[in-house]
């Protein structure tokens, strides 16, 4: 079949257009409805995905690899942003700002973005979307999702029970569509200017090239790319509480599909790697400050509380890092913030550089696992994008400066007189 520039069929382009061209349509019902509205609808879906929880889970288990529990687990992640986002619904605006003006009115306004593209990884195949879809529905905007091409099923199981929640309030499905597909329908994506805000879930290689397809054409993107997570442990820290958080960063990507050196690899049916523990490398070895993607713990000494921010720091991963510690003032220093001595009852707080610089910092806890609460994202070749918690709803809005003049005289800002 011949194929276009970018990889992708005359077949699958015309499916794709067609996809767009219903989502966009779908987009203009779903924006006329009030936010509070919006997020009953995805009240229900959360209700709906909690009936079928199990089933799910079990899915993600069988297609993916992951255990059964965190298949669950990663369902009641998407239900939790659900409850989330209700709430959030009704409480997205903007500030009324003092006008330098007489009779005028400054206000910031915030509309949706439009059509979201969704693309997300086979690790955790509900969850991204699920952060993504519930943020970005409430906020008003259509979702087109393409999952992984290893994990379709899970990704048509998702989408039907949205579907029919959104049926069942005679509203079009094509509000949360669904392509499946490779790399070229994600390439066909990021290039579409109809595709309003691409949110990107996946290798810092690949982000690259998405970043730059979207800014060619100076769209949005949102990034959520490679982590290569830092572990600390200081010797005033609660062993009770480093062994197993050690032990499930050695294990707990044990049961995903990964590639890495043959010899790891476990000679049995499925696709498994042993979780190894390697010693004696140096913090600056290329292998360390490489995302192996499998369940390998590299053990690295050191002396000094600086020299290790600094090796914590020196990769070019930011997504998350933990430290173990009962110091109080270490805590500080990591987390990037540090009372001022100067200032009476340590009130004031300064910046701090030298602490972690990633988008998750964690004290006595592991470096996976993150409350949806929080904004999830991380800094350098992690992306820079913040999905689920906080304010990251703004990502999935634009912003317009709104001035509205009620007087009947016309003064210009700054003064300014034309005479």
């Amino acid at each position: 079949m011949q194929k276009l520039f970018c990889g992708i069929s005359f077949g699958d382009l015309i499916f794709l257009t067609l996809m767009l061209k219903k989502a966009k349509e779908a987009w203009k019902v779903w924006a006329d409805i009030p936010a509070p509205k919006r997020g009953e609808i995805v009240r229900q879906i959360g209700d709906a995905l909690r009936q079928k929880i199990k089933v799910l889970g079990s899915l993600v288990s069988l297609e993916m690899g992951k255990i059964f529990v965190e298949g669950v687990g990663e369902v009641q992640e998407y239900v939790d942003v659900c409850d989330y986002a209700v709430g959030l619904s009704r409480m997205i605006g903007g500030p009324i700002l003092p006008s330098e003006r007489p009779g005028h009115a400054l206000i910031e306004q915030w509309n949706p973005v439009g059509l979201v593209g969704v693309i997300t990884a086979f690790n955790f195949p509900v969850a991204v979307y699920g952060w993504n879809s519930a943020i970005a529905m409430i906020c008003g905007n259509a979702c087109l999702w393409k999952g992984a091409p290893t994990t379709s099923l899970v990704s048509v199981a998702v989408t039907k029970i949205i579907a029919k929640v959104l049926e069942d309030n005679k509203l079009p499905g094509a509000i949360c569509s669904l392509v499946c597909g490779g790399a070229d329908i994600g390439t066909a994506m990021a290039r579409d200017e109809r595709m309003d805000l691409l949110s990107f879930t996946g290798s810092t290689k690949v982000g690259k090239q998405v970043a730059l397809m979207v800014q060619e054409r100076f769209g949005r993107s949102l990034l959520e790319l490679g982590g290569n997570n830092a572990i600390i442990v200081f010797e005033d820290a609660d062993l009770n509480l480093v062994i197993p958080s050690a032990l499930f960063a050695a294990v707990g990507t044990a049961g995903q599909r990964c590639t890495t050196a043959r010899r790891l690899v476990i000679n049995r049916p499925g696709n498994y790697v042993e979780p190894t523990i390697v010693t004696g490398l140096p913090h600056d070895a290329p292998i360390v400050h490489t995302e192996t993607f499998a369940p390998i713990l590299y053990v690295l000494k050191f002396k000094e509380e600086e020299e290790v921010f600094a090796w914590n720091n020196e990769v070019k991963q930011g997504l998350s890092s933990s430290i173990f510690t009962k110091d109080l003032g270490r805590i500080f220093r990591w987390e990037g913030t540090f009372p001022d001595p100067k200032e009476e009852l340590y009130l004031i707080f300064v910046c701090r550089p030298k602490g972690s610089d990633c988008g998750i910092v964690n004290v006595n806890i592991p470096t996976s696992g993150a409350e949806i609460g929080g904004a999830f994202g991380g800094e350098k070749h992690t992306g820079g994008g913040r999905e689920s918690g906080s304010d990251s709803w703004k990502l999935y809005m634009r912003r317009s400066t709104c001035t509205i003049n009620y007087s009947k005289d016309l003064p210009l800002a700054q003064g300014i007189k034309f005479q």
